[in-house]
């Protein structure tokens, strides 16, 4: 077997373009489209929020592509109503979170911060996927205060299909970095997804009890205990019992 070396790759890299003709950069922005393109895992849209009136300023027509509602119907409003309902108690908990943040740092340290925490977003057609939301300061006062900031929402489905929410603060400019926030929780869940009773027969199913089995330690009937089975494959959207057992373990259901 021969050692690899660098002038092997070297090869390699030459073969991937020797049969087609050289591109000639027209202008530096297509470079500059490139190198957003390889930063951005997934199909994004970015807009611009005003802090002072809390209304969204500018919404890249891109939303179309990644949500399907046309920029023109986004507002803060109607933002949060297409929030995955068990998320939207993640998402007022990080930006309480973010602004007694903001409010302890150092006026000259705001714009060396970006706030990055995901969450699921409904589309148009009533699937969710998972945003990763990333934020930076355009504009604060003399005293730190932030007034404008600019938001970039990315496809991060694949990478992250499942999994609670995650709030950090990302430092610039040699700025320290602080990754997984432990958050305050300021706001609970208006309702749980999972009833009490469902949670009892989820843990039961966990262990690998049957549908018979658990009616008898919990003295239900087996078609008791399916019809429960039944309404947390509905709500939860899992096709199977093992999908939901996967999705109850990594959501924090029980």
């Amino acid at each position: 077997m021969e050692v690899v070396q660098f002038k092997d790759l070297e090869k390699i890299w030459k073969n991937i373009s020797q049969h087609v003709n050289r591109p000639t950069y027209k202008s530096e922005q297509s470079v500059s489209q490139q190198i957003l393109n390889i930063f951005q895992v997934g199909d994004f849209y970015y807009f611009i929020f005003n802090t002072q009136n809390a209304q969204v300023e500018y919404v890249d027509p891109n939303v179309v592509k990644v949500l399907g509602y046309p920029a023109e119907d986004v507002s803060p409003a109607f933002f949060f109503s297409v929030i995955h309902p068990e998320d939207q108690h993640w998402f007022v908990n990080f930006e309480h979170t973010v602004v007694e943040f903001f409010q302890q740092l150092p006026p000259d340290q705001v714009l060396n911060y970006k706030v990055r925490y995901d969450f699921r977003l409904r589309k148009k057609d009533g699937t969710y996927i998972r945003i990763l939301q990333q934020v930076v300061t355009l504009l604060a006062d003399e005293k730190g205060l932030v007034m404008k900031t600019l938001g970039v929402h990315t496809d991060i489905t694949e990478l992250k299909p499942s999994g609670r929410p995650v709030l950090s603060f990302i430092g610039m400019n040699g700025a320290p970095s602080y990754v997984d926030v432990e958050i305050k929780t300021v706001f609970v869940p208006n309702k749980e997804l999972i009833s009490p009773r469902e949670k009892q027969i989820l843990t039961l199913l966990i262990e690998g009890k049957t549908s018979k089995e658990i009616a008898t330690i919990l003295g239900n009937t087996k078609q008791t205990v399916d019809k429960h089975r039944k309404n947390m494959l509905m709500k939860t959207g899992a096709k199977s019992s093992a999908e939901l057992v996967v999705k109850a373990v990594k959501e924090g259901w029980i």
